[in-house]
């Protein structure tokens, strides 16, 4: 019991890290304190994983995207937390082509969304290429959502299967809006930012503000590379971006982005793949840095890799490095692969491409290796355990 005249504190919720890699697929389950770990994998050992994702509206229901060597590009669901696994009936596909005509194949699935918690059973899936998919059962089956995917002039945007995209263009950054199920956003790499208010059925583009890579025409959607876009949970008229041309915020219903990625600090830039918001905090966002200069080398600045953080709409910026090497790093975090849970404080998780996950209590004032040897990590998403 605790002490006369004083509440007992509530138990921190567990915490699962889930981490998708190029071999495979591993789950971390932390204590209350997020101060130990328990691996749990390699589930799907050798098979492309992409995402693995945990239905929040019931706490045990996960998906993974997968490619295998013998079924192709396919999605697994599970209804008790990994111990079993069965293969989506009908995973995303395009339709199939009229005799004569060249028709499109999804290469794999990149990116699953659960959908609104008042539609229990309903996911969005991102393909490679570009295509977006529904499943109103669970993840059973897919239907492509076909006023995006068939639509003559995003057609056009999308580009082809190479459009100069790194492992093949890319529909990300599935967004539902808490308030409203048929308020969606997404992200194509390359394509741009975008919006509907019907569940798909028509889209419109919200690119104002952003820029495009130099001697590129930036009224050309197909020039506009979004790598990662969030929602923050609790202030949803809020997005923030991590753009192939620096960091953006918009405030909705202005339809501008605002490049606050200016105010990073200069010999590091703007550059990167991920991002993450505050749960709590519209005003507090994360990122992780990447080389963005000459040819791109998309490693750490200078091989001392950082997290930097926004407690004001993106005005200023603090470097977070604490516990992470100080010399010799040349990581790369994909777009997928930091996350946050919604801890107080807040924890947060990276995962690079030399098979690292590393982790913070703190909001990224001290990290620690949760960690070695993985494969290559692809996404890292944390969720709360029943």
């Amino acid at each position: 019991m605790p002490p006369r005249g004083k509440a007992a504190r509530p138990r921190p919720a567990r915490v699962a890290v889930l981490v998708a890699t190029r071999k495979g697929a591993w789950i971390f389950r932390g204590d209350g304190a997020r101060r130990s770990w328990r691996a749990d994998g390699p589930h799907f050992l050798g098979h492309v994983l992409n995402h693995l994702v945990l239905d929040p509206r019931d706490g045990r229901t996960l998906l993974a995207a997968a490619k295998t060597g013998h079924l192709g590009p396919t999605v697994f669901r599970s209804s008790d937390m990994g111990r079993s696994w069965k293969e989506a009936e009908r995973p995303p596909a395009f339709p199939k082509a009229p005799e004569g005509e060249k028709g499109r194949v999804v290469d794999h699935t990149f990116w699953l969304t659960p959908g609104h918690p008042g539609e229990p059973g309903t996911w969005y899936a991102g393909t490679s290429p570009h295509g977006l998919f529904r499943s109103g059962d669970g993840g059973a089956t897919w239907e492509p959502v076909s006023g995006l995917n068939d639509d003559p002039q995003y057609r056009e945007w999308m580009g082809g299967a190479q459009d100069g995209t790194p492992n093949g263009p890319k529909l990300h950054s599935v967004i539902v809006d808490p308030r409203d199920p048929a308020h969606l956003y997404l992200g194509m790499s390359s394509g741009g930012v975008h919006e509907s208010r019907d569940r798909g059925a028509t889209w419109s583009k919200l690119l104002r503000g952003l820029e495009v890579v130099e001697g590129f025409d930036p009224s050309r959607v197909q020039f506009h590379d979004p790598h990662c876009v969030r929602i923050c949970p609790t202030a949803p008229d809020r997005l923030w971006q991590q753009n192939h041309c620096g960091i953006y915020r918009i405030d909705r219903p202005s339809d501008e982005w605002v490049r606050v990625g200016r105010n990073m600090p200069a010999r590091v830039g703007d550059i990167g793949f991920p991002m993450v918001v505050h749960p709590r905090d519209p005003d507090s966002a994360w990122v992780f840095p990447m080389d963005g200069t000459s040819v791109w080398p998309r490693t750490s600045p200078e091989g001392k890799p950082a997290a930097y953080r926004t407690r004001n709409g993106g005005r200023s910026w603090t470097r977070l490095d604490g516990g992470l090497p100080r010399s010799g790093a040349w990581w790369t975090v994909k777009r997928q692969a930091m996350a946050a849970d919604a801890g107080e404080p807040v924890g947060l998780y990276v995962g690079t491409s030399s098979g690292e996950l590393w982790a913070s209590r703190d909001e990224g004032r001290r990290w620690g290796c949760v960690a070695r040897h993985l494969p290559e990590i692809y996404a890292v998403e944390a969720a709360a355990l029943a």
